[in-house]
């Protein structure tokens, strides 16, 4: 199985807020977004397979920072680990009011994807070749936050999950 670079599956996705993407507070509906995340992340996952993906998880999506009518939004994914048929990706949201000449990063967020043949049976993808520390950083974590991920559907006993040993430092079998 040949082997490809973190950045061969970066992504970025730019949107305007409309008054049709806003709640009753003229802010971003935070089901639009994760609309625009999981297309976003569902690209660099393509890129990354070059197959067809299904979404297997998003973690974690806090929303602490509006995203206001007329902002642009900007997106931004890539592939941080492969395992075997599935891959993690990241994904950092910025909002900017260009008027105001201001931008924030108000989302970071972590997506797990499936690659799958056209019979949707799940099917081996490259391996993953990080080379900045960021990139390294997502890479080293990315087991820990998988064996979370299986630990906490009940895919993973806890007892299994190494990497979350030694995190905690504890004995997880008591």
């Amino acid at each position: 199985m040949s082997k490809k670079f973190a950045r061969e599956s970066a992504t970025i996705m730019t949107e305007m807020v409309l008054p049709n993407d806003t709640n009753t507070l003229n802010n971003l509906m935070g089901g639009k977004l994760m609309h625009w995340m999981d297309v976003v992340a569902a690209i660099a996952a393509q890129k990354h397979s070059n197959r067809i993906v299904v979404t297997a998880s998003a973690d974690n999506i806090s929303f602490e920072e509006p995203i206001h009518l007329g902002n642009v939004v900007t997106l931004k994914s890539q592939v941080t680990r492969a395992f075997n048929s599935s891959m993690e990706v990241f994904i950092e949201v910025t909002a900017e009011d260009i008027p105001a000449q201001k931008k924030t990063i108000t989302h970071r967020a972590f997506f797990t994807f499936v690659a799958v043949d056209q019979n949707s049976k799940p099917v081996r993808i490259p391996e993953l070749i990080p080379e900045t520390p960021e990139e390294i950083e997502n890479y080293e974590g990315a087991l820990r936050r998988r064996q979370l991920r299986l630990v906490l559907a009940k895919r993973m006993k806890p007892e299994d999950a190494v990497e979350l040993k030694s995190i905690f430092k504890i004995d997880l079998k008591k």
